[in-house]
């Protein structure tokens, strides 16, 4: 993997998470039970914080900037997802709310996006990112939350013209966009994103 550095020239930590570390194991607070069907509770914004300091100092060498991590109660298409500009990782709260165990996986997803983009790589689910998960112990490009149900089917992709890094939206962006990567001090014209819709 040495074409995926930091500024310094490290690389994400080869640690791997052993098979999914639950928040709950992360933060100390005792596994429930095996007959217990009652949904753990999401853990606090704080406790997201705390979860995201240590997978940054676990995976990345603490090499992450700060983001501010928090639960979306109207995200309910994906589990998680990254806003670069404002430095941002929003998780799904209905989904998770039913699915706590995949917490802390959700959140490492959404980090390699941030380490990838830090890093000036393409921050899609290309080759880069597919090297980095499997370093840092997860298994597929796609969050494993299961969602039971979508309104629509129709989707936006946004191509990046110079880097193609592409992004997939549930809604066409209501005014033009620029590529994050490519343009990080505000709008720029010349790497709008090109829009078509699929499905």
């Amino acid at each position: 993997m040495s074409h995926t550095r930091t500024g310094d020239g490290t690389k994400p930590c080869r640690d791997t998470v052993g098979g999914g570390a639950s928040f709950r194991r992360t933060t100390g607070r005792p596994a429930p039970k095996e007959n217990d069907q009652t949904p753990a509770p999401l853990p606090s914004v704080a406790e997201l914080q705390l979860l995201f300091a240590a997978l940054n100092a676990r995976y990345f060498g603490g090499s992450l900037g700060a983001y501010g991590i928090s639960f979306n109660p109207r995200l309910t298409a994906v589990a998680g997802r990254i806003a670069y500009r404002r430095r941002s990782i929003e998780l799904s709260a209905p989904l998770l709310r039913v699915h706590p165990e995949h917490v802390t996986e959700t959140l490492l997803h959404e980090m390699i996006h941030a380490w990838l983009h830090e890093n000036r790589l393409p921050a899609g689910h290309g080759r880069h990112f597919k090297e980095v998960m499997r370093a840092v112990g997860l298994t597929s490009i796609y969050h494993s939350v299961p969602v039971t149900e979508r309104r629509s089917r129709r989707r936006y992709v946004l191509t990046c013209p110079h880097c193609k890094t592409k992004l997939v939206y549930r809604r066409r962006p209501g005014r033009p966009i620029s590529c994050a990567r490519c343009s990080p001090g505000g709008f720029d014209p010349r790497v709008a994103f090109h829009i078509r819709r699929v499905a």
